[in-house]
């Protein structure tokens, strides 16, 4: 498969910071990323495949980050996973805006054991600055019945429930019913976003796992958890007397999403116009990739694996 939408991927987190002084511009790299994974990953071909690759293509373009100037590959890629895992030690014991920190290391990081070659330092020195730029980060600026520093006081309680996940098969299968548990998914950032991004966050926990990182995998569940415990207050929206709202950009009524006609491991999903509305910000990408990584790691006949995709009542892709 061609690794372009890797290269590209890389080369937009790297100049995130530098072309735009935010953290946010990655996105679209690490979507990128999860473009090309996703069609490996699931064995997607034909005009599936050809559609995702060309839609993530486009994307790119739109955002285009040319490598730094005078950059040579002289960074061997031992060398390159420990200079972004040294950046992601200083953060990965909290929950910084809704684990983004994890997952662009992640997503940087699986993208360069794919490729397996010689990197610029510039290009290393560009992701590790927007990984270390999330130190003393909120944990998110959208929930539903709390403030953000409510939630970065959260601590988990034995009376939270949560099993005990000592591995990614376990950590994928709870995940996805935390996600069928909720009956009704608002198109808000504090729900219909943070449902998405319980996908990715735990998705990118998984991948330090693979990677053998088994260190940050255990060091990230707590945080993770603390997202999850946020959610779950939010599984119940009474929307006759609904939970405060502290969000800049939430607002009530809360609106509840519509399901898509499609999903994404059909073709007619990716002739959608998603450049109209620039792609979701990557994670018309992102949020698939993530589903169905979780997804193919159940055992037997719930997994993915077989195309059939039997858990439609699990699928939270929505228009």
């Amino acid at each position: 498969m061609d690794t372009a939408l890797l290269e590209r991927g890389l080369a937009v987190i790297s100049r995130c910071k530098e072309r735009t002084g935010d953290i946010w511009e990655a996105h679209i790299g690490a979507a990128g990323i999860a473009a090309y994974f996703l069609v490996k990953e699931n064995g997607f071909g034909g005009e599936l495949a050809a559609r995702i690759v060309a839609q993530a293509g486009n994307m790119l373009d739109a955002y285009a980050a040319p490598p730094p100037a005078g950059a040579v590959p002289d960074t061997s890629p031992a060398d390159a996973e420990r200079l972004i895992l040294e950046a992601l030690e200083r953060t990965i014991d909290g929950l910084h805006w809704v684990g983004h920190n994890v997952i662009y290391s992640a997503v940087s990081l699986m993208a360069l054991r794919e490729l397996g070659n010689t990197r610029s330092r510039a290009e290393i020195d560009g992701i590790a600055r927007l990984i270390l730029s999330f130190e003393k980060t909120i944990p998110g600026r959208s929930w539903i019945g709390y403030t953000a520093s409510q939630v970065k006081r959260f601590t988990i309680e034995e009376s939270d429930h949560f099993p005990d996940i000592r591995n990614a098969a376990r950590l994928s299968a709870f995940i996805l019913d935390e996600v069928a548990a909720f009956p009704v998914i608002y198109r808000a950032e504090a729900h219909h976003d943070l449902i998405g991004h319980m996908l990715t966050s735990s998705h990118a926990l998984n991948i330090l796992s693979d990677l053998g990182h088994e260190a940050y995998f255990r060091r990230g569940l707590p945080p993770l958890m603390k997202l999850v415990k946020a959610l779950r207050a939010a599984r119940q929206v009474d929307l006759e007397q609904p939970p405060p709202l502290h969000s800049p950009v939430d607002r009530l009524p809360l609106v509840q999403a519509s399901r898509s006609g499609c999903l994404p491991h059909e073709t007619a999903y990716w002739t959608a116009d998603y450049a109209g509305h620039d792609w979701d910000y990557g994670h018309v990408f992102k949020f698939p990739f993530s589903f169905y990584n979780h997804l193919n790691r159940l055992p037997g006949p719930a997994r993915g694996g077989d195309r059939k995709f039997p858990l439609r009542r699990r699928q939270p892709f929505l228009v």
